[in-house]
C-alpha cells in the first residue's frame, strides 16, 4: 500500500526534470569526522534513481560543506537548490533529513511554499513527500519545527555549559598577546620580549595620557608590537609589526591584563540581511567578572583609572565637552575651565593679535541649542596668564623631586626602548641558528631537501642582517642615554622652574599635562570690570583670583595720548613725512608698536581731529596761491618761479611740495620783474 501512495506522487512530469540531492554537515570538524554521515546523505542518489530518475538527472549540491544551517544566509547551496526549484527545473528535492535542508523555520517553510507552487517533490530517509497534500505539509512542517527545537536544544546545552564554567572562571578563552596557557592556568607570556612590550605599552600610556600618543611614542623610537594569528595554518604563532591605535585601544579596554576573568563584554545581534554584529554592554551586564583571577600586567584600579582617562578623551568630542587630553593649542585651562553663571563647560576660540593666537572661553552650548547669545565669553590670555603663576608657586617646592623623577623616568624608558629593540635582533639569531642545524642535519645526500634547507637558512641570515642594521641605526639615534641638552633642561628645572615654563621651547601641551595633575577645574564668572576664577587644587584646596576685565583690542591698539601730543606739537613745523620721520628717530611707536608712517601720521590726525599742518599755517595768516597771485597781480607760475627764487616767501604744507604764502607786505615786487617768466613752467 505504502509502495503504491509513493509511486502515485511521482509522475511523468517529475522525471522530466531534474532530481536535487542537498548535501550539508554543519562544521568542517563534521565533515572531516563525521563520515558516515556524509555517506548515508549521498547514498540518497540510489533512493532517487529507485524512484524512477536517471542517474544523469541526479545533481548533488554539496558546497554547504562546514556551513550551519541555522540561517540561509551564506549557503550558496542551498541558494542554488531554491533557484532550481523556483525555475520549475527540479522534480524532486533529496535530503538525508529536513534539519539537513533548513534549522530555521523561516527558510523550510518558505522552500515548502516554492516546492508546493512548482510541484516538487521532498524526499527524506523517512518517505516521500508531496508539498501540496494537506497531510504531507502537516508532517513536513512538523518535522520543521522539532529540528528547530532541536536546534535550540542543542545551543541550550552547549550555552548552559559555557556559561557555568564562566561564572567558575574556567572556561578556556583565546587570551590576549602577553597572556598564555599553562595546564589550563593563565600565566604571563614566557617570551620576555612580548611582555616588555605590553609593559612599556602600558607605561607610555600612563605617561603620555592618549592612545595616540602611545602610538608615536613607539614609532618615534622605532619599536614594534607582537599580535598572535587566531586562525589559519599559522593559529597561535606570535608576529610582530608597527603598533596600531587600534591595537591600543583593545589592550587599554582589556581586563585580562589586570587579572581579571571575564564573560560577556560584548553581545552579538542580528544586523538587517543576516550578518551579525557586536556591541559594548556596561560591566552590570557582565555575566562574569572575578578579579584576580590570574597574574596580570596592571592593578585593577590601574585599568579603572586608564577607561576612565579613555572616557574622558572620547567625551571631549561629544556634547558634555569634557576634558579630554591636552592639545597643542596655547589655551592653558582647555577642558577644565566651567562656566560659573550656568555650569557648563566652556570651549575656546583662538584669535589673532600681534602675531600670537590668543584664545577666548566661551560658553556657548545653550546659545547653540536655543539660538540665543552666549552665556559668557572670558578673555583668556591673562586668566591663563594669572593661574600659571599660581601653578608655579605651587610647583616650586617640588622642583627638585619633580626633578629626579623625570631624569630617572627618561633613563628607564630609554632601557626598555633599548631591551625591545634587542629582543628583535635576538629572535632573528635564533631562527637564523635553526635553520643552520636544521640545514646541518639533512643528509647532503637528499638534495632536493638540502636545497630547501639552505634556502631557508640564507633567508633566514638575511633577515638577521636587517634586523642587526635596523638595531644599530636606530642605537645610534636613540642610545638611551640622557643628552646633554636634556640633563641640562631637567638640572634647569630645580633652579628656575619659572623659566622653563615660560620659554617659547617648552611645549604647551606639557603644561597643560601640569595643569590637569594640579588643578581639578576652575569655575569662573565675570562682570562689567572684572574677572573672578574659583581654583580647585587636586588636593582638595581651594584659591580665587580677581582680575581686572583686559582692555578691549581697539583700546590695546589705540596710540598714546603721549605720542598724540607730541605729533600735534610737530604739525606745528613739520609735514606728515617728516613728523613720521621725527617720531622714529625718537623710538615713538604707535599703539600697535609699528614705527610710524606718513600714512599713519594722517590716520592720527583724522581719527583725533587735530588741525592739519595746512589749517594750521592758514590760522597763522599764510595765504593760498591763487590768493597771493591775485594780490600780486600776476600768474600763479609767476608766483611759484618768485618763491623758489626768494622773491617771495612761504611754508610748505604738505609732502607734495605745495606751498601756503605769507602775504605780500608794503612794497610788494614790480609786475615787469617777472612778466618774461609767465610763461615759464615752474620747476
Amino acid at each position: 500500500m505504502l509502495l503504491d501512495t509513493t509511486a502515485s506522487k511521482v509522475t511523468a512530469a517529475h522525471l522530466s526534470r531534474r532530481a536535487v540531492l542537498y548535501v550539508r554537515q554543519s562544521s568542517l570538524k563534521h565533515v572531516i569526522h563525521n563520515t558516515e554521515s556524509a555517506i548515508r546523505q549521498y547514498d540518497l542518489r540510489g533512493k532517487a534513481i529507485a524512484l524512477g530518475w536517471a542517474a544523469d538527472q541526479i545533481t548533488v549540491i554539496d558546497i554547504d560543506q562546514g556551513h550551519s544551517g541555522a540561517s540561509a544566509a551564506g549557503r550558496e547551496g542551498f541558494q542554488q537548490m531554491v533557484a532550481e526549484v523556483s525555475l520549475g527545473r527540479a522534480g524532486i528535492v533529496l535530503g538525508l533529513e529536513c534539519s539537513r535542508l533548513a534549522r530555521n523555520n523561516a527558510d523550510w517553510h518558505q522552500l515548502l511554499e516554492i516546492c508546493a507552487m512548482t510541484g516538487t517533490l521532498i524526499c527524506d530517509e523517512d518517505g516521500l513527500y508531496d508539498p501540496r497534500a494537506f497531510n504531507d505539509r502537516l508532517v513536513l512542517g512538523m518535522k520543521g519545527q522539532i529540528s528547530e527545537a532541536e536546534l535550540h536544544f542543542i545551543r541550550a546545552r552547549l550555552r548552559g555549559g559555557i556559561l557555568s564554567k564562566a561564572r567558575r572562571g574556567e572556561l578556556i578563552m583565546p587570551l590576549p598577546v602577553g597572556l598564555a596557557y599553562d595546564a589550563g592556568h593563565v600565566i604571563l607570556d614566557p617570551d620576555t620580549a612580548i611582555q616588555g612590550a605590553v609593559r612599556h605599552l602600558l607605561a607610555t600610556f600612563e605617561a603620555a595620557g592618549s592612545a595616540t600618543a602611545v602610538v608615536k611614542a613607539f614609532r618615534a623610537a622605532g619599536l614594534s608590537f607582537p599580535w598572535r594569528h587566531l586562525k589559519g595554518p599559522r593559529k597561535g604563532e606570535v608576529d610582530w609589526q608597527p603598533l596600531r591605535h587600534s591595537t591600543v585601544l583593545h589592550v587599554l579596554h582589556n581586563p585580562r591584563y589586570a587579572g581579571a576573568f571575564t564573560y560577556g563584554r560584548h553581545r552579538e545581534r542580528l544586523l538587517p540581511g543576516g550578518k551579525r554584529g557586536s556591541i559594548t554592554v556596561p560591566r552590570e551586564e557582565w555575566i562574569s567578572f572575578i578579579p584576580g583571577a590570574h597574574p596580570g600586567y596592571i592593578t585593577l584600579d590601574q585599568y579603572e583609572a586608564n577607561i576612565a582617562r579613555l572616557t574622558a578623551n572620547a567625551a571631549a568630542h561629544g556634547r558634555d565637552r569634557a576634558a579630554g587630553p591636552p592639545r597643542e593649542g596655547p589655551a592653558l585651562l582647555q577642558g577644565i575651565i566651567i562656566c560659573g553663571r550656568c555650569g557648563g563647560r566652556m570651549t575656546i576660540r583662538y584669535h589673532a593679535r600681534g602675531g600670537k593666537d590668543l584664545p577666548t572661553y566661551l560658553c556657548q552650548r545653550d546659545g547653540i541649542d536655543n539660538a540665543r547669545p552666549i552665556c559668557a565669553a572670558i578673555p583668556g590670555h591673562t586668566l591663563d596668564d594669572h593661574v600659571g603663576q599660581l601653578l608655579i608657586a605651587t610647583l616650586t617646592p617640588l622642583a627638585v623631586e619633580a626633578a629626579l623623577q623625570v631624569s630617572a623616568e627618561l633613563g628607564q624608558r630609554a632601557a626598555e626602548a633599548d631591551a625591545l629593540r634587542a629582543t628583535h635582533v635576538e629572535r632573528a639569531r635564533y631562527h637564523a641558528d635553526l635553520a643552520r642545524r636544521r640545514y646541518l642535519a639533512v643528509d647532503p645526500a637528499n638534495r632536493l631537501v638540502a636545497d630547501t634547507l639552505e634556502a631557508d637558512w640564507n633567508t633566514a641570515l638575511r633577515a638577521l642582517g636587517d634586523a642587526q642594521a635596523a638595531y644599530d641605526k636606530t642605537r645610534e639615534q636613540h642610545d638611551g642615554q640622557l643628552t646633554e641638552a636634556q640633563k641640562d633642561r631637567i638640572a634647569q628645572l630645580v633652579t628656575d622652574l619659572p623659566g622653563i615654563w615660560h620659554d617659547p621651547a617648552t611645549p604647551m601641551r606639557e603644561r597643560k599635562r601640569i595643569a590637569r595633575l594640579l588643578l581639578t577645574d576652575v569655575t569662573v564668572t565675570r562682570t562689567s570690570d572684572t574677572i573672578t576664577a574659583h581654583v580647585r587644587l587636586a588636593g582638595g584646596q581651594h584659591r580665587t583670583l580677581t582680575l581686572p576685565v583686559p582692555d578691549p583690542a581697539w583700546k590695546i591698539r589705540q596710540t598714546k595720548a603721549s605720542t598724540i601730543a607730541e605729533i600735534d606739537k610737530l604739525l606745528d613745523h613739520n609735514t606728515c613725512a617728516e613728523t613720521a620721520s621725527i617720531l622714529r628717530s625718537r623710538g615713538l611707536p604707535n599703539g600697535e608698536g609699528r614705527q610710524f608712517t606718513p600714512t599713519m601720521v594722517q590716520r592720527v590726525i583724522r581719527t583725533y581731529q587735530l588741525p592739519s599742518r595746512r589749517q594750521r599755517l592758514l590760522d597763522a595768516g599764510l595765504i593760498p596761491l591763487a590768493q597771493m597771485a591775485q594780490q600780486l597781480g600776476v600768474s600763479t607760475g609767476t608766483v611759484k618761479i618768485w618763491y623758489h627764487a626768494g622773491i617771495v616767501s612761504g611754508q610748505r604744507y604738505n609732502d607734495k611740495g605745495q606751498v601756503l604764502y605769507n602775504p605780500p607786505g608794503p612794497n610788494p615786487p614790480a609786475p615787469h620783474q617777472g612778466r618774461r617768466h609767465d610763461t615759464l613752467r615752474p620747476a
